[in-house]
Order: C-alpha cells, then sequence, then structure tokens
C-alpha cells in the first residue's frame, strides 16, 4: 500500500515509564504508518516528566512541539543549553548531540519526533544533569 492513515481515535498509544515511574504515552507511527526508511512517534508527556537524556550514533532526529511547551536539553557535557519550546517549534538534532525532552509545565506536551535511519537500540544513554536556565 502506499499511503497508511493514523488518526486521533485510533489506538495506536503505550504507556511507556521513566526511570522514575510517571507514564509517558507514545504512538508507534512507524508501525502504523508502515515506515520502512525512517522512523516516528508522536510522544506525550505529562506534566513534570523526562525522558532519558541520550545520545543517537547515526540518526538524526526532528522535534515538532504539537501542544504544551516542550524543554529540550541540547549538547553535551555538564552544561547543555536550555530550550523551552512553545507549539509550532521544531528542532533538528544531528547524530552524535545529546538531547533530552523534558516536560516542566503543569500542562501535557505532545511532540512529533521523526528520525533516519530507522535504527534503534544504538543510543548512548548519558547521565541526567541539574536543569540548565533558560535559553
Amino acid at each position: 500500500m502506499g499511503f497508511h492513515v493514523i488518526r486521533p481515535q485510533d489506538d495506536v498509544w503505550e504507556e511507556r515509564p521513566n526511570q522514575q515511574g510517571a507514564v509517558r504515552r507514545v504512538a508507534d507511527v512507524t508501525a502504523a504508518g508502515g515506515l520502512t526508511e525512517s522512523r516516528a512517534r508522536i510522544w506525550r508527556y505529562p506534566p513534570h516528566t523526562a525522558g532519558r537524556r541520550h545520545r543517537e550514533g547515526v540518526q538524526e532526529e526532528v522535534f515538532v512541539v504539537l501542544a504544551g511547551t516542550l524543554t529540550m536539553l541540547l549538547g553535551d557535557g555538564d552544561a547543555p543549553e536550555r530550550h523551552d519550546l512553545p507549539a509550532q517549534s521544531v528542532v533538528t538534532v544531528a547524530p552524535g548531540t545529546g538531547l533530552q525532552m523534558r516536560n516542566e509545565t503543569g500542562d501535557e506536551v505532545v511532540v512529533f519526533v521523526y528520525g533516519a535511519p530507522p535504527v534503534t537500540g544504538q543510543a548512548e544513554y548519558l547521565d541526567d544533569v541539574e536543569l540548565p536556565g533558560l535559553s
């Protein structure tokens, strides 16, 4: 089939607890959309939750904030740059760059994440850091 349609009511969401046990939800657009040359997910972060800080080895990624304000930590070392990104913001991240998605607000954050090539399991996990100041 040359296309797939995924509607909001389609049951594609799964729960993904973070390391502190806070439950994030993710829709695997890769599987639902039949993607073979890239991968994509929609993440729903409840208030005050964070994903793991990591660095992708070969995959470049695009982050599109659909709702809420996403906080991203970008860069390596003990002082990554903090960026607070409102809805409709787009961030592109090159392979080998440290990153972390966080929701520092009291509202849910929804983010579309797209990456290529479609590799998984090659991320290097980085130590968490204190949240740097706003940039």
